[in-house]
């Protein structure tokens, strides 16, 4: 499967990347993941970066399909190539909801990943943080307040976007809480985004 990456192809652009994706979700390939998944592990950065992006992509289209390489993309958030880092938390975003317990059991790292990590880190990883909470109240103990600070301290033109992907771990038991946290930087919104937050609260 290696041979059918962009960077083995002699392309620059993510197509490939992408039809090699498609590729594997239609034939549900178990065992050509798996040979994706060993590419991360290259020597050569281009195959890992390529590796990463096809299996996000298969992420995004059939979680199930990655599952069961959570421990994998955990270990790469530690990575010192950006690529990988990212990558890596944008695909448990995508399989948050399928394995929690065994991202949840590698929550020190999900938090340290996401504190040092860039905008697309970040905005990943609070998915990451949204579908813990919605697995089980325990969860939902440890790490709400971590998406509550955050609400507290982004960029106020990431509030929108962070809060939407938040929604899908809002309850009864905290929706005050985050409705409150959310009221305290309206004064920092344009009205575009001041209607995108009134538009979930209704949603809420």
């Amino acid at each position: 499967m290696l041979e059918l990456l962009a960077c083995r192809l002699g392309r620059s652009d993510e197509t490939p990347n992408i039809e090699l994706a498609q590729k594997l979700c239609n034939s549900n390939d178990k065992q050509g993941i798996g040979e994706i998944v060993s590419g991360l592990k290259s020597d050569e950065q281009a195959v890992a970066n390529d590796c990463i992006k096809v299996l996000y992509e298969i992420g995004q289209r059939k979680p199930e399909l990655i599952a069961d390489y959570a421990t994998e993309f955990i270990g790469g958030l530690s990575d010192k190539n950006n690529r990988l880092v990212w990558g890596s938390m944008r695909a448990l975003a995508y399989i948050a909801s399928i394995k929690p317990e065994v991202i949840f059991s590698h929550l020190p790292k999900i938090v340290a990943a996401y504190k040092k990590g860039s905008v697309i880190t970040v905005d990943s990883s609070t998915s990451v943080f949204a579908y813990l909470c919605r697995a089980n109240s325990n969860y939902q103990a440890q790490v709400f307040p971590i998406l509550l600070e955050h609400i507290a301290r982004c960029r106020a033109k990431e509030i929108p976007q962070h809060v939407e992907r938040m929604a899908v771990c809002i309850n009864s038991d905290n929706k005050e809480a985050f409705i409150k946290a959310l009221e305290a930087r309206t004064s920092e919104l344009t009205e575009s985004q001041i209607s995108r937050i009134v538009k979930l609260k209704k949603k809420l």
